[in-house]
């Protein structure tokens, strides 16, 4: 089996260094080591490598000069597998990342403390997997619930409304749900009362509601 090809770029020259070495006695080939974004965009150009390790920040700027490096090198080699090391859990760098498609990885540097765990994320992305941080994926699935109207309807509620969108009257829900109609107008209220859909005088939140619930599925 060949062993994986990375170029390693990262400006702190002892944790460039240990990666290096790490990887080297892991089954992967160190064809490169770069302190900037620069080196790096030079070294994967002249040796396209299986797979890049960059740091976010990097020279001159400290900002964001490794992903903007990453950018071009999913551009104009895109077989080229990457992983972006970050000190801090940015879901907006993530995401903008991580969308780009296959062989993909975005870690925070504390995992590599993790030896085994780190090798294996290389390894997945190099066979053209994609890795994510757990930080990242928790925000995002808290962020969703933050933001999703349904999530405060009971599992009731939700299956409720999710006859309502297939266009079933009280009395139709009643009976694919074994209740009362009587228990479904409960149900219906309670649904459009969290949903914070105001008081009229016809079908109006009705529609609403389904529309809320088709939007947020």
């Amino acid at each position: 089996m060949t062993m994986p090809r990375v170029v390693v770029a990262e400006d702190d020259v002892l944790l460039r260094e240990g990666l290096a070495s790490l990887l080297e006695r892991s089954g992967f080939t160190v064809v490169g080591q770069a302190g900037d974004a620069a080196g790096l965009l030079k070294l994967t150009r002249e040796h396209e490598p299986d797979l890049v390790l960059v740091d976010v920040r990097m020279p001159p700027t400290h900002t964001a000069e490794g992903l903007e490096a990453a950018r071009i090198i999913r551009q104009e080699l895109p077989d080229v597998g990457i992983l972006v090391l970050s000190a801090h859990a940015d879901v907006d760098h993530a995401m903008e990342l991580l969308v780009s498609g296959r062989s993909i990885g975005y870690l925070l540097k504390s995992r590599v403390a993790d030896v085994g765990e780190f090798l294996d994320a290389l390894r997945r992305i190099a066979r053209g997997g994609s890795v994510v941080e757990p930080a990242i994926v928790q925000e995002l699935v808290e962020a969703r619930h933050r933001n999703d109207p349904l999530a405060a309807l009971s599992a009731r509620e939700r299956e409720v409304l999710s006859l309502m969108a297939e266009g079933r009257s009280n009395s139709g829900i009643a009976r694919r749900l074994w209740v009362t109609e009587g228990t479904v107008e409960k149900h219906v209220r309670s649904v459009l009362a969290k949903l914070d859909l105001p008081e009229t005088t016809d079908d109006h939140r009705r529609v609403l509601a389904v529309l809320t619930y088709l939007d947020n599925r």
